[in-house]
């Protein structure tokens, strides 16, 4: 898996390695949204990696969707997260913060004056939210006006120059797993009759507005993008994935944006349209077949090899082996994740698993 140790240049960063930490919510913010100290820890443990991306952090208060999950909106979430900065950075790594507006996937209990979630139309998902006191349905979402997309836009650019601020060195706007842009990009969830829902072009305007408008702000080069073609999560359902991701790639191609990160999920030949269309840094997260649950460095090293990819996105494997670029190289062992501590707690299943010299 020599592939995986060649650096690469993405914007003015130049990766050690094409091992990046994918994005994965491990809920351990406090109730304000802030990040702790164990938090700079559990990054800094894994400053290894060519380039981490954090979990879905919030860009305003109508964007959370899950329970003590971090934000990048008040002054004490930026100054939480200069910690983290700090301590990754310290450790020689390099970290994009990934921006998240949840959309419908909300709820009243999330939020101070106990208002619904706003999603591109009123079609609830059909899931529930996960609470101290039991799981709560998502309820029929308040379809957000012009103004309100407009309001949400700016939200995304002032998160973005939150997240510079604090120290990260880009961010990637979430535009997948069913969250409030890809609610506007899929049209199970966006039945609307206005310039932002209907056609593929409709559809995609909000995506392509808040990329335009993040990049304007802090520059191409520091902005990644990360879509899921076909997925199901989050209720979400699109008819027409393959020429709707084409249309996306096409409009956002003419920026030089840092990456574009795409999570596949058994859709290889909608990943093989993307790779022809997008002229830059591909970032895959590979799950080609039935069998790549969670995927494996020697997944990923085989989408390297065919050129479908550039860099290659693991989760569960980072999650629980900090080490991962020095385990690959030793090809293993691997340590196990620990399902039952993936959301909430303390160190336990966080800061705790052992490196490969804890094996020796």
């Amino acid at each position: 898996m020599a592939g995986y140790f060649e650096p690469l240049s993405m914007g003015k960063l130049e990766l050690p390695n094409r091992l990046v930490m994918a994005p994965m919510t491990r809920s351990r913010a406090d109730e304000r949204g802030v990040p702790s100290r164990l938090t700079a820890e559990y990054y800094a443990q894994r400053a290894s990696a060519g380039l981490i991306i954090t979990e879905a952090t919030q860009v305003n208060e109508l964007g959370q969707g899950y329970i003590l999950t971090p934000g990048l909106h008040t002054d004490e979430q930026v100054e939480a997260w200069r910690v983290v900065t700090d301590a990754v950075r310290a450790a020689d790594g390099r970290m994009f913060a990934q921006l998240v507006h949840c959309g419908r996937i909300g709820h009243p209990s999330l939020y101070a004056d106990g208002v619904l979630p706003v999603g591109p139309s009123p079609i609830a998902s059909g899931e529930q939210l996960f609470t101290a006191d039991g799981m709560l349905d998502h309820p029929t979402p308040r379809e957000m006006t012009v103004d309100d997309i407009r309001a949400t836009v700016g939200d995304f650019v002032t998160a973005a120059r939150n997240a510079v601020a604090a120290g990260f060195d880009g961010v990637e706007l979430h535009a997948a797993n069913g969250f409030l842009l890809h609610q506007f990009l899929a049209d199970g969830a966006n039945t609307r009759t206005d310039a932002y829902g209907g056609s593929i072009e409709n559809r995609i305007r909000l995506t392509a507005e808040v990329v335009a408008a993040v990049a304007d702000a802090i520059g191409p080069e520091r902005v990644g993008v990360r879509v899921s073609p076909g997925i199901t999560y989050n209720g979400i359902s699109e008819s027409d994935t393959a020429e709707l991701y084409v249309a996306l790639v096409r409009a956002l191609a003419p920026t030089p944006l840092a990456y574009l990160h795409v999570l596949e999920i058994l859709t290889r030949d909608v990943t093989r349209l993307i790779r022809a269309e997008w002229p830059g840094l591909l970032i895959l997260c590979a799950h080609p077949d039935a069998e790549s649950f969670p995927s494996t460095p020697e997944i990923g090293a085989e989408a390297l090899r065919d050129g479908l990819a550039d860099a290659v996105a693991l989760a569960e494997m980072w999650l629980a082996n900090p080490d991962l670029p020095a385990r690959v190289r030793a090809e293993g062992p691997y340590n196990t994740a620990d399902k039952a501590t993936f959301y909430g707690g303390d160190e336990r299943g966080y800061t705790d698993y052992p490196t490969l010299d804890a094996h020796r």
